[in-house]
């Protein structure tokens, strides 16, 4: 199930509690004129553009990052734990896996992830667009 892991992540936060708030960027509920958008309908900003290389969809990748509902909240984060995740580039969710496939290591993004290339409106996760901010630390 490609969003196995991402699930799985926001499953452990919600029972451990979401620990530090990280409040959410100004553009939260609108990305600028800027942003990119793709054919399947995610929406992203370069906040920093890496120099290492690109994931592929088998490999595994090293991450830190905060999502956000449109509306500010905070749902999931894993600066807030204090740790990065890691997981496969194609056990997350769509919107998440076609924004990694985009970044080489070192790069830090913001997405704006529609409804259907996210949970898809499953009962305990989040809905609507979210939004992240994404830093690839490495790909193994």
């Amino acid at each position: 199930m490609p969003r196995f892991l991402l699930c799985l992540l926001f499953l452990v936060a919600s029972c451990r509690g979401s620990g530090t708030q990280i409040a959410a960027p100004a553009d939260v509920a609108q990305p600028p004129e800027t942003a990119v958008t793709t054919a399947s309908g995610l929406v992203y900003v370069v906040l920093k553009q890496g120099n290492g290389v690109f994931p592929r969809g088998r490999d595994k990748v090293t991450v830190h990052y905060t999502g956000w509902t449109v509306d500010g909240q905070m749902f999931d984060s894993s600066v807030s734990r204090g740790r990065p995740s890691s997981f496969a580039v194609g056990g997350v969710i769509a919107g998440w896996t076609e924004a990694l496939l985009l970044m080489k290591t070192g790069s830090e993004y913001r997405l704006w992830v529609p409804e259907h290339l996210a949970y898809q409106g499953q009962a305990g996760y989040p809905a609507g667009t979210l939004v992240f901010d994404v830093s690839l630390i490495s790909v193994d």
